[in-house]
């Protein structure tokens, strides 16, 4: 899943260009994602330095027991037997004199590699420091994701260890894990270390052991029964839910009904009203179109599709206190179905 902004490369951008020995003097990695500004400190030491050569060629610095001044004086430093030197500053977010490095930036030492990594927070693009940055090496924003593009991070995530996973697995792992990229990349780990000799795909039942989940009642399991308007099994899957606390978050889950009821509203103005004509239309495999597309299609009508999109968003805004709303999870969820289902 790329993490693109309006004016700077995505986290693949930069290890491809990395991968490819296009290597900036500077990288300076900020935002509210911790994943991403992580991954790509580790794997620009990784590929610029040997283990023999880090003991001399690698320091790694602390934003609360440094100053610019320290920094500076590390970076203008030379490597000892080795192509580069990699200057590693974490938590520069408690700095306060960071703007300094602004001096250093605008004429970097071109054997050196200077990775400044500041969490929670971002730099003001106004100021010297941000605009040198963006000359001559790599500003990049890591920000959280939605909850929507979850299930393409975590397919992705496993077709880079060349594994599958089942649709309903991934909608389980949103639902189990929520949006916490580290620990839904820990707990994928765990997944691929488990699946049996010989096999390749993630199963829902692979999940259910891992994680203690159910199978039979998660969030995709729920899709499936409001598509076919199925009363009785969405009703006890609510129940299931509201009596799991710990294996049900609710904003993954709101995310992926919206998605699906913008896919059946979606549906309506395909041109090809066909399952592959639908299925084409959305980018969607025929399987899932025949499956939930059309049956919701033919049990909703437009004009009930739009009205089920406006209580998701108004459920999500409930569950996140607009208003000063108090109710528990569960129970906004209990009457959101049943506003979807009568």
């Amino acid at each position: 899943m790329a993490v693109k902004r309006d004016n700077g490369p995505s986290y693949e951008e930069i290890i491809r260009d990395v991968r490819g020995g296009n290597i900036k003097p500077v990288y300076y990695l900020m935002g509210d994602e911790d994943y991403y500004i992580d991954r790509v400190a580790q794997f620009i030491v990784d590929s610029t330095l040997g283990e023999m050569e880090r003991d001399f060629n690698l320091s790694i610095l602390y934003g609360p027991e440094t100053n610019a001044q320290r920094i500076i004086q590390e970076a203008r430093q030379f490597p000892v037997m080795a192509e580069r030197r990699v200057v590693w500053l974490r938590e520069a977010q408690s700095m306060n004199d960071r703007e300094q490095l602004a001096a250093y930036v605008k004429n970097p030492n071109p054997q050196t590699i200077l990775i400044v990594c500041h969490k929670h927070g971002t730099l003001d693009s106004r100021r010297s420091l941000a605009k040198e940055v963006k000359k001559v090496g790599v500003l990049f924003e890591s920000r959280r994701l939605y909850d929507r593009e979850l299930p393409g991070f975590i397919t992705s995530y496993l077709r880079r260890q060349k594994r599958e996973i089942e649709p309903a697995a991934v909608q389980m792992l949103c639902e189990h894990v929520g949006s916490d990229l580290n620990m839904l990349a820990s707990e994928m780990d765990k997944l691929v270390l488990a699946i049996p000799m010989g096999e390749s795909r993630v199963t829902t039942a692979l999940v259910e052991q891992q994680t203690g989940m159910s199978k039979d009642y998660n969030g995709f399991e729920l899709q499936n029964a409001l598509s076919v308007r199925d009363i009785y099994k969405a009703n006890q899957i609510v129940k299931y839910f509201d009596s799991n606390p710990k294996n049900f978050a609710l904003p993954p889950l709101l995310a992926s009904l919206f998605g699906f009821f913008s896919d059946v509203m979606m549906a309506y103005y395909a041109p090809d009203k066909s399952e592959v004509g639908v299925a084409n239309w959305l980018g969607k495999a025929p399987w899932q179109i025949k499956q939930a597309i059309l049956p919701a299609k033919k049990n909703y009508s437009g004009r009930k599709v739009m009205a089920i999109l406006a209580e998701i968003r108004k459920t999500d805004g409930l569950s996140k206190g607009v208003g000063g709303c108090r109710t528990a999870p569960g129970d906004l969820l209990k009457e959101l179905i049943f506003f979807i289902l009568h």
